[in-house]
């Protein structure tokens, strides 16, 4: 959703972590979620890792928009529905953060987020289509021979996505207003029988000289 960028990458930032260049991961050195080669790709030129590490927040975040953000069309995209997107094609590509929304929403799988799968996507049960993508991008990363080493980390990411985004989609309750407590009316006065005699005489004998 539109104005959804900034809370949608705080969120996939928090499981990219910081500086990472595990042997094992085809991405090679990584800092939050940025590979070497993307670095090198946005800059125009080659870089060191040393200029990956000190990546200004200025280019992490136009990074982010214009490779991941823009490419599912998170502004078009309903709440909590942005979210799972956005994070699939970060972690995996666009390509398939794209087809397992599709997936999530009735859409035709084809990796490309365009009009037609922005209607699917305003769906009237959107637990459910969020339910459907995250498992479709779960049985995806199961079948990847990294498994072994990142499925503890892959499955912790995609669970925490999951609730996340059903959250985000949910709408919130509204508070009724306060209702103002109510003053129980003032009682009755009570008077004895000796008083209302004594009215009754006066009546009868005051005017009487």
């Amino acid at each position: 959703m539109k104005d959804n960028f900034e809370q949608c990458l705080a969120i996939t930032l928090a499981h990219e972590g910081g500086w990472a260049d595990h042997p094992k991961d085809p991405g090679r050195a990584t800092m939050k979620g940025i590979t070497i080669g993307t670095y090198a790709q946005f800059k125009g030129r080659k870089v060191t890792k040393d200029e990956l590490r000190n990546i200004s927040d200025a280019d992490l975040r136009t990074i982010y928009r214009r490779n991941y953000w823009d490419k599912v069309r998170g502004d078009d995209l309903p709440t909590g529905l942005d979210l799972v997107a956005f994070d699939g094609a970060v972690n995996s590509g666009p390509s398939r953060g794209a087809r397992w929304l599709q997936h999530g929403v009735g859409a035709l799988p084809d990796g490309k987020i365009g009009p037609e799968t922005v209607r699917a996507a305003t769906v009237p049960n959107a637990a459910q289509a969020i339910g459907r993508a995250c498992d479709a991008r779960l049985s995806f990363l199961r079948s990847l021979k990294t498994w072994a080493t990142f499925g503890k980390g892959w499955s912790s990411r995609v669970a925490d996505i999951r609730a996340k985004a059903v959250r985000m989609a949910s709408p919130q309750p509204v508070s009724p207003p306060p209702v103002a407590p109510s003053v129980p009316p003032a009682p009755a006065p009570r008077f004895s029988i000796i008083a209302l005699l004594r009215a009754a005489l006066a009546l009868l004998f005051g005017g009487k000289k």
